[in-house]
């Protein structure tokens, strides 16, 4: 099922499950099942509700409901830089001995079909398209031959980079930080409904044009090492978020550049996932 945050026609903020074009509500304002979707991850019960339960909640055109990131509060949102061959090869950072980590906030994030903000202070705007999980219980110290039982679910992200301030220094923070720059959605999508994440394929595409195609199994750090590495340092809970790295054929890689422009339209499709669309604004 694709699980969905969302904003009511009302302005209300609430949770459930798009099916058929329809955004059926199981948060605040439909059938009550839970606060947010990130508690529903948090109490077990995210991919368990049946489709039944689900049509008998109220519902809604999807038209008619702005999309939010479906978790809207993460704690923690930590990004693996330079995680797949391809980008290893174009930025020329090869055989790296352990994952590139570095941090967005969650105030940064937006949902499918809200703007990309372009900060007027820069001309290098970029795109990511990466792959994100969504942790599903309290964990530290995991082992990868236990990590697939820390993952609740899956979907596309859109790590909107802001090179010149990213490339300013040597970490990246204040680059992958800018407001309306983290696409996230459009659905969260159990990891059960989904099979082998290694044979899911992402495409980004900006104005129709492909940029970026690659199989999850070209990831240099599995998600199992990942999750082993990044929780061997911090602990991560319920609803945290980890992105788990972009592909060759980023815009600043391009010749000549492919850095994108107020109006441009950038899609990141994964296979069962659906197809996260932002179209790029200017931030005045």
């Amino acid at each position: 099922m694709n699980y969905v945050s969302f904003t009511t026609p009302d302005g209300a903020a609430s949770w459930g499950v798009s099916l058929e074009g329809r955004i059926h509500d199981l948060g605040p304002s439909g059938a009550g099942l839970a606060p947010t979707l990130k508690d529903i991850v948090a109490d077990g019960r995210f991919g368990t509700l049946s489709e039944e339960q689900v049509r008998e909640a109220p519902a809604f055109d999807e038209a008619d409901v702005a999309l939010l990131p479906p978790i809207i509060d993460p704690a923690k949102i930590l990004c693996i830089g330079v995680n797949y061959v391809s980008h290893q090869e174009e930025t020329g950072k090869t055989n790296q001995k352990a994952p590139t980590v570095f941090t967005r906030f969650a105030d940064t994030q937006m949902g499918h079909l809200a703007p990309a903000l372009m900060p007027a202070s820069t001309t290098q705007y970029d795109y990511e398209g990466e792959m994100a999980l969504v942790v599903s219980k309290d964990a530290y110290r995991v082992k990868a031959e236990d990590a697939w039982d820390y993952v609740a679910g899956y979907g596309a992200y859109n790590d909107f980079s802001v090179r010149d301030w990213q490339l300013a220094a040597t970490q990246w923070t204040p680059g992958k930080n800018f407001p309306g720059t983290g696409a996230f959605g459009p659905y969260l999508v159990p990891a059960a409904d989904l099979g082998d994440v290694d044979q899911l394929k992402l495409e980004t595409r900006v104005n129709g044009e492909v940029r970026q195609s690659a199989s999850v199994a070209d990831l240099y750090f599995s998600i199992p090492q990942i999750i082993e590495y990044v929780t061997a340092w911090t602990k991560l809970s319920a609803g945290d978020v980890i992105v788990t790295g972009t592909p060759g054929g980023v815009g600043l890689f391009m010749e000549p550049k492919g850095f994108l422009s107020a109006g441009d339209v950038v899609e990141v499709e994964i296979t069962g996932l659906g197809t996260l669309s932002n179209t790029v604004a200017l931030d005045a």
